[in-house]
């Protein structure tokens, strides 16, 4: 992976049985991310179980559990290269759960490919995943409408599809015209990496050439330093080492820190960096790093490192804009379920909800509505069950998104708007 190129987060999103998991494989192969021999290693795999050509899928499929013969994949290697870019691909899809890592901080997404199949249309995840999209400040958005070889590569079907996506785009108020569509095959290839003949009434961007023509992140470099930290060793010669990924600002030797909600702080004494000594790291690096006069019972997973002197916010309770993507009943006030902001996992109130809004306008639909259900947006008023450092989304996005949890799924998403310190 050539590090020079800039980075890209992307989030592959789309319903369930609409082939995310058998795009993800064809983009890793096709951008030769994917070694021949695993490629192979799953042929004989699919075969032999009577699914020949499946190859694709499979490397998606069940990554890092173990196959019956054993094998495993790396799952941090979902990352390709295209010549503009190199792009981490922040969901597992098949992973029912990717919601989740999609909305906590370290693997936001800075665009997403919309996967929605020729011979379905809009199905519910499709509605659900375009409306996170939108709550979690997605900038663009490139429509893959795969299964083309399903509907005899029609022209008609196509369309029909893109009039369905359309529509939910402007419910919800994603600027359609930045929107790409792409009729593609992610089983058999069809405008993936290279331009089709079985569609020869589209003259269009292949989905390789469309991922490079993405505009580049803005690199957050005025905010200050925000690191979650992701667990804390002890190592034999240095201490105490907290280990995270930095979000916003840079991390220097020297400098005077402070571990929020844990209240600890002291000078930087090393950072390293790949098992190598630096100077400073920037956003986006991980780093192990230690702290003079801080012991391993001072902080712990879920604290946020800043700046001494601007500090992490700690909230006493939040103001947050949630969108409900499912729930088995309603949600009132006095639910509580668990939060799961950045690398921090923790319990929280909703002690009241403030307004219910109207998802296709952004506008309050009715004030103190006494609940809210799937596919409500909200404003709601969150108190943790115990110390929390959050931010808002409009000061520091990449600490202000949560993901709500319950009964094993995630149940609703949401941003920060403002918080009132403790």
């Amino acid at each position: 992976m050539s590090e020079d190129k800039p980075h890209q987060n992307l989030a592959i999103i789309g319903h369930v049985d609409h082939g995310k998991s058998t795009l993800v494989g064809r983009l890793l192969y096709e951008t030769g991310s994917v070694p021949e021999h695993v490629i192979e290693q799953h042929k004989e795999e699919a075969e032999e179980k009577g699914k020949g050509g499946f190859e694709f899928a499979y490397v998606m499929d069940n990554l890092a559990e173990e196959r019956e013969r054993g094998v495993t994949i790396d799952i941090a290697h979902q990352e390709f290269d295209t010549d503009e870019y190199y792009f981490t691909i922040v969901d597992c899809p098949g992973h029912r759960d990717f919601v989740k890592n999609m909305i906590t901080g370290a693997s936001q997404a800075d665009n997403a490919v919309l996967v929605v199949a020729a011979d379905d249309g809009v199905a519910p995840q499709t509605r659900e995943h375009v409306f996170l999209a939108r709550t979690l400040g997605i900038n663009e958005l490139i429509i893959g409408i795969n299964k083309m070889d399903l509907v005899d590569y029609s022209e008609d079907s196509y369309k029909e599809v893109i009039d369905e996506v359309t529509n939910l785009l402007n419910q919800v108020q994603f600027a359609t015209d930045d929107t790409t569509f792409i009729p593609i095959s992610a089983f058999e290839g069809d405008n993936v990496a290279e331009a089709s003949d079985n569609t020869g009434w589209y003259d269009g961007p292949t989905l390789l050439e469309a991922l490079n023509d993405l505009p580049e992140p803005e690199p957050p470099t005025d905010a200050p330093l925000r690191l979650p930290i992701q667990d804390v060793y002890t190592i034999s010669g240095i201490g105490t080492v907290p280990v995270g990924r930095i979000e916003t600002g840079t991390l220097n030797t020297g400098d005077n820190v402070s571990f929020q909600p844990s209240d600890v702080g002291g000078e930087v004494k090393t950072i390293e960096m790949h098992h190598e000594e630096v100077p400073s790291a920037a956003p986006g690096d991980n780093v192990g790093f230690n702290v003079r006069g801080i012991g391993k019972d001072d902080i712990r997973r879920g604290d946020v490192c800043g700046p001494a002197d601007d500090p992490p916010s700690v909230a006493e309770t939040f103001q947050a804009q949630v969108v409900v993507m499912q729930h088995p009943s309603v949600i009132t006030a006095g639910y509580t379920p668990v939060f799961h902001a950045h690398t921090a996992q923790v319990a929280c109130t909703i002690e009241s909800i403030d307004q219910k809004i109207d998802p296709s306008t952004g506008e309050v639909a009715e004030e103190d509505p006494d609940f809210i259900k799937s596919g409500d947006a909200a404003v709601v008023t969150v108190r943790p069950q115990k110390p929390l450092s959050i931010e808002p989304s409009s000061e520091i996005p990449e600490l202000g998104s949560f993901a709500i949890r319950d009964m094993g799924q995630t149940i609703a998403a949401g941003k920060v708007l403002s918080v009132e310190e403790r």
